[in-house]
Parts: structure tokens; sequence; C-alpha cells
């Protein structure tokens, strides 16, 4: 293959590698792409079909006199938002990580346009980095949106008060949102691995949707293998298992030593697999 011309080591007059494929313009072009309204869309109406849902259904209410959070879903705005979050982590919000950061590299290869980027000439790590910086950062505003719709939703819906907690007692309203933001926070942490996933992939297929489906697919892997108690305390080292110990932050006394294991193995996870997807893509043939 020739080698690009962003590789050769002759460059033009004034060429700056730091300058090529700008932030602002692959965020516009992400923006436009009608996945990522349609990904935005569906988390925008989430909050809606919960409440038409409670208010057809009637309020939720514990089984065999326990309480748990899905049933102090209507005891706030707070509250809903809380729900939203607890029905959306172990999976949806799995999507638009997987999505945003396997369609990048593939997407381009698929349209036959990666060469034509590399040989613009856009270095291969800061191709990479660009799209990675994006693709986190959309997948962020997707976590964030959900919570911010949600809050509204739930506060025209069951006014505005404090998140009542399961277990008894409450958090006032300016706790409540602090600790859904480091909620928000510890998830999007915990969906890194599978944002590495989709990133490593997508630099290894030309095609997105192998690239999405398999970090997805690899994710419920993991849920599965911790639903698996044989394994003990090896379940330790999947990032699954900590996927729920946001919950310990809406509690009276939250306790953080959940959060901060499955941050640590998150993010030692993360960064092998964005490592490899750099090096891997340094060494690539690009042909597509």
């Amino acid at each position: 293959m020739t080698t690009p011309l962003a590789e050769r080591t002759e460059t033009a007059s004034g060429y700056k590698p730091g300058r090529t494929l700008p932030l602002r313009v692959e965020l516009i072009r992400q923006l436009k792409r009608r996945r990522t309204l349609v990904m935005g869309a569906i988390l925008a109406v989430l909050p809606f079909v919960l409440v038409i849902a409670f208010a057809i259904g009637g309020d939720p209410s514990g089984r065999n006199d326990t309480v748990t959070l899905m049933d102090t879903a209507t005891a706030s705005g707070a509250n809903f938002a809380a729900v939203n979050l607890f029905v959306s982590a172990g999976f949806l919000l799995v999507v638009p990580v997987a999505l945003f950061c396997g369609d990048t590299v593939a997407s381009e290869a698929s349209w036959s346009s990666l060469r034509y980027l590399l040989a613009a000439p856009v270095p291969r790590a800061r191709l990479l980095w660009s799209k990675l910086v994006v693709a986190l950062g959309l997948s962020l505003a997707a976590m964030v949106l959900l919570p911010v719709v949600a809050l509204a939703v739930g506060t025209a819906a069951y006014g505005w008060g404090p998140l009542q907690i399961p277990t008894g007692g409450a958090l006032d309203t300016g706790t409540a949102a602090q600790r859904l933001l480091v909620v928000v926070a510890y998830i999007f942490v915990s969906q890194l691995v599978t944002a590495g996933l989709a990133f490593w992939l997508s630099t290894k297929t030309d095609a997105p949707l192998g690239a999405v489906g398999g970090a997805v697919g690899l994710t419920i892997v993991g849920n599965v293998l911790d639903a698996v108690t044989a394994l003990g305390h090896w379940r330790d080292f999947l990032p699954a298992h900590w996927q729920f110990a946001w919950a310990d932050a809406v509690q009276p006394h939250p306790e953080w030593s959940g959060m901060i294991e499955g941050t640590a193995i998150s993010i030692t996870y993360a960064l092998v697999l964005f490592a490899l997807a750099f090096r891997g893509f340094a060494r690539k043939d690009v042909v597509s």
C-alpha cells in the first residue's frame, strides 16, 4: 500500500498535524448523522413512556412487603430520574456508548473514505484521538440527557421534592441533585469498558454493525458471567459486577468503596483496550 502523506518524512510548508480533523468538525459531522438523532430521541422519549406506563398500570408497589427504588418512582421528580437511570444502566445506556464508539473508524472504512482521510493528510493517532473524544463526548451527553429529561418530566408529573430512599429517609433536593450527578458520572465511567471494546473493534473491522454488536454482545456476556455465583470472588474482576454500585450513593450515608473498586476496574480495562486500538491501527494496512 502507498504510504499516506501524513506518514512521509517530507511535509508541505505550513502543515501542522495537530490542526487536522479538528474536534469541532468531527463533532458537527457526528451530530448530523441520523443514528445520533435517533438515539437521542429514544432516550428523550423513555421518561414519557414510563409516565404513561405508571398512569395506566397505577403506582408501583412493593412485593413481599419489600420496597425497592422502583416502588418510589412516583414519589418525586428526583425519584423518577433515579428510576430511569436504574432501568437503563444495565442495557439501554450500553447501546449509545457502543454505537458512538463502534461506529467511528469502521463507518469511515465502510464508506471507503478512511484512506482519503489519512491521505488528507490526517495522522492516524490524530484521527483516532478526534473520533474517540467526540464519541465519548456524545456518550456522556446521552447519559446526561436521560436524567435531565426524566427530572423535568417527573417533576411535572409528580412534583418537586426530596429523593425518597427505599430503606427509609430522604435526601433534600440539593443533595439529591449532587448525588444524581455522581451517579451519572459513575455510570459513564463504568461504560468505558464497552466504549473501549467498541472502539477497538471499530479499528479491526470495516463493518460498523459488527463493532457495535460485538461490543454489546461482549457486555452481555460479562453480565451473564457475573450472574454465575460459582465464580465466587473472580466476579470482582468483571466490570459488570460493579455496574450498580452507584446505588450506594443514593443513601443517607453513602458508601464509596464499591464505586471506587468499580471505577478502578473499568478504567484499567478501558485503558488497555484503547491502547490496543491505537497500537493496532498504527500498523494496519488501510485499503478502504
